[in-house]
């Protein structure tokens, strides 16, 4: 594939893709390249549905082939909150303390064996001719009680990994870009293309 653009400013995630996808696209620009890319309103009520409309509207816009994600925390005893409010679970301007303080708060009285969780990435490729596919990637684990380990971000510190005795956040970045949600999401991605290339 010559070019896939990837509706995202993050430029750590469009250094990730890069090395993802090395062999498979020939160069992959991000919104950040364009001075008026569109900034896609995620007001979908799942992963899928918000990861397709940034994915179609960033195809639309660049008339290329496009990528993008939608990921985030689902705790089955909070009826799969936070999901697509992860990021402002706490609010619209929250941080991760925030958010990471109103999940404790809300799972104060969850006993020990209803604490499932999970972490979901959704990634949507669509093309302009209209090819649509989306690749889901799924980490599962349980919530801890306490913060543990400082790497990583967002929820990491209060995931505990399943098979793992670890939370997160105490995984070395070698160990969690291996078993995360969004490089399963991306290795499947990544499979595919190397069946249409």
């Amino acid at each position: 594939m010559k070019h896939l653009v990837v509706a995202t400013r993050n430029k750590g995630k469009i250094l990730e893709i890069n090395a993802l996808l090395a062999g498979l696209v020939d160069e992959v620009s991000s919104a950040a390249d364009y001075v008026d890319f569109p900034e896609t309103i995620e007001d979908g009520a799942t992963f899928e549905e918000n990861a397709l409309k940034k994915a179609r509207e960033a195809s639309c816009f660049s008339g290329l082939p496009a990528l993008a994600d939608d990921s985030g925390l689902v705790v089955d005893a909070l009826d799969g909150r936070p999901g697509v409010l992860s990021a402002r679970f706490a609010g619209n301007d929250a941080d991760d303390t925030a958010n990471n303080a109103r999940l404790l708060e809300e799972c104060q009285n969850v006993p020990d064996d209803n604490r499932q969780a999970a972490f979901v990435c959704v990634l949507a490729f669509v093309t302009p001719e209209g090819v649509e596919r989306v690749f889901t990637g799924r980490v599962a684990g349980r919530i801890l009680y306490a913060a543990k380990g400082d790497g990583g971000f967002g929820y990491d510190p209060l995931f505990m990994v399943d098979g793992f005795g670890r939370s997160m956040a105490e995984l070395e970045l070698t160990e969690k870009n291996a078993i995360s949600h969004r490089a399963q999401a991306f290795m499947k991605f990544r499979e595919y293309l190397e069946t249409i290339v």
